[in-house]
């Protein structure tokens, strides 16, 4: 009856103890499906944020393209302002240089008329 009774006890105190195990370990499955759940939401974060990543990494490399497109064509612009500019400098060059022409021979003919006039007023030459 000892035995008996001892092994009542002890089956008492096993069925307890599995059910203090059993409630915690439905504690630790209920924690590691909550951890699960996080990390499916943070691979779904992750995915979306890989995605929008390529989206912009393709808007981007479009833009890239557009700017150079621009920029070819201001290139192009800039050339050909440069050539006229060479141009018109080239042509100011020109009338600076038939300006001083011009300029050295209104003066030399204005010292010689001061000259001529001098020499009729001083007598060189005699008066008809």
């Amino acid at each position: 009856e000892k035995i008996d009774s001892l092994e009542k006890r002890m089956d008492e105190k096993i069925d307890s103890l599995e059910k203090r195990m059993d409630g915690r370990f439905d504690k630790v499955d209920e924690r590691f499906d909550k951890v699960d759940e996080r990390f499916d939401k943070v691979e779904d974060r992750l995915t979306k944020v890989e995605i929008g990543q390529a989206e912009l990494k393709a808007e981007l490399k479009g833009d890239i393209k557009v700017l150079d497109e621009k920029i070819e064509g201001l290139k192009g612009e800039l050339k050909g302002d440069i050539k006229v500019l060479d141009e018109k400098i080239e042509g100011l060059t020109a009338r600076v240089g038939y300006q001083e022409f011009t300029n050295r021979g209104i003066l030399i003919a204005l010292v010689v008329a001061v000259l001529g006039g001098a020499a009729k007023l001083f007598g060189f030459f005699p008066n008809p």
